[in-house]
């Protein structure tokens, strides 16, 4: 098939190094523990042996595992694909649409960013992941949703098998009394000795592994409808908030013009075949995309520097109206913003009401930004970076440097 024709290549032994992080130890570590725990007690419940379900199901566990791998390191050694060193148009009058990158010593491709991890420009970002140790973009978009895809099914079918061990092993060992229930784990010595013991041991780490695989299921699963929604909208998590920008930089100064997102190709279908192919290769080079009609091809990238030129747009500046603690899942600031804390390596920040923040990009229920501790607030001499539930800050009317300027200059700009 198709689907498996692209394989996994290492450019060099040194992209080994990306499995030294914290990130890929501790999903590694969840995917080998749900992975050997679900086989382990598939063994108790279900001998595949004895019947055609039996072998269908151990089958099915493999094969998730199976699934889940190739994905995952897909996703970590493909890489997203970088804009080449030294990049520039073909056209030489079209870079003054486009920004220059000093560390790349190249022009920034259309839908391209800056990664400060990878130390590269990353074709058609989106963000970069600690899970997989390297960014999601334009080649292993597809790969890194079908893991988050894969893995809550797998452990769906993993946390079912638990539940059916635990539910199958403990049914002749409960001691019934008048006041109490009492499990007797040493009921195992009057039954058959199954080929693996159910002990008090064997019980507690296959609760664990049931902990691990709900908990995965709820977290992943989310990430992936976050990843679906963007793709179907055929954007990226930086350029909706290029688009939220765009939007607030129209309103405050009052533009006769609407922002019109040039990669919107208006169907769903035709968005999602741009990353998900039968060959696992994305349509396009990463370099030039289709636009739709009335559009520029620069559209995105004059955008952006517009509002790089813009200082009151470039960062947004938000009023602290509620106290934050700085932890990474916040449960006081409700459910959404609690499973939806963004899976980075960057930092939380403690604010405290009053305070002043200048966010320069966010998601829909976090923002990432500067707080100020300088009393030059555009001047900021004096930061602290990081990220923060947007449910604790407001927007401010206006910008201290912009708020006294006369309603036709704001027009004019």
């Amino acid at each position: 098939m198709g689907t498996f024709c692209s394989v996994v290549k290492f450019e060099n032994l040194q992209e080994l190094k990306r499995l030294c992080h914290w990130g890929p130890i501790i999903a590694l570590g969840v995917i080998a523990i749900c992975s050997t725990m679900a086989m382990i007690d598939s063994v108790l419940w279900y001998w595949p042996l004895h019947t055609t379900g039996g072998s269908v199901n151990f089958i099915m566990l493999i094969n998730w595992t199976v699934m889940i791998l190739y994905n995952y390191f897909n996703a970590m050694f493909v890489g997203p694909g970088f804009v080449p060193l030294g990049w520039k148009p073909e056209n030489s009058q079209d870079s003054v649409y486009l920004q220059y990158c000093k560390v790349c010593q190249a022009y920034k491709a259309p839908r391209s960013h800056h990664c400060r991890k990878c130390n590269r420009c990353v074709m058609k970002m989106d963000h970069h992941c600690p899970w997989i140790n390297n960014c999601c973009g334009y080649q292993n978009h597809a790969s890194f949703t079908l893991f988050l895809l894969l893995a809550p099914l797998g452990c769906i079918h993993a946390a079912f098998i638990f539940v059916m061990t635990m539910y199958t092993q403990l049914y002749n060992r409960l001691s019934f009394g008048w006041n109490t229930v009492k499990f007797d784990m040493s009921a195992a010595r009057r039954d058959p000795l199954p080929i693996i013991p159910f002990g008090l041991t064997a019980f507690a780490a296959t609760l664990f592994a049931l902990g691990l695989a709900l908990g995965t299921t709820k977290a992943v699963g989310m990430l992936f409808f976050i990843q679906m929604k963007i793709i179907l909208r055929n954007k990226t998590s930086i350029e909706s908030w290029i688009e939220e920008k765009a939007k607030d930089r129209i309103q405050y100064y009052q533009l006769d013009e609407v922002f019109v997102f040039p990669y919107d190709m208006g169907s769903r279908w035709k968005s999602f075949k741009q990353v998900f192919t039968w060959s696992g290769v994305p349509e396009g080079d990463g370099l030039d995309w289709p636009i739709r009609e009335g559009c520029h091809q620069y559209s995105l990238t004059i955008e952006q520097l517009k509002q790089k030129a813009d200082k009151r747009v470039r960062s947004v500046r938000y009023k602290v109206i509620e106290d934050y603690s700085g932890t990474c899942c916040p449960l006081n600031r409700g459910i959404k913003t609690f499973f939806t804390s963004p899976c980075t390596e960057e930092p939380r920040i403690r604010l405290q009401k009053g305070e002043f923040i200048l966010a320069t990009r966010g998601l829909r229920y976090w923002l990432y930004g500067d707080k100020i501790l300088d009393d030059s607030v555009l001047e900021g001499v004096s930061r602290i970076r990081g990220w923060f539930p947007r449910n604790c800050v407001e927007k401010c009317p206006c910008d201290a440097e912009t708020d006294q300027a006369p309603e036709g200059e704001k027009k004019n700009r």
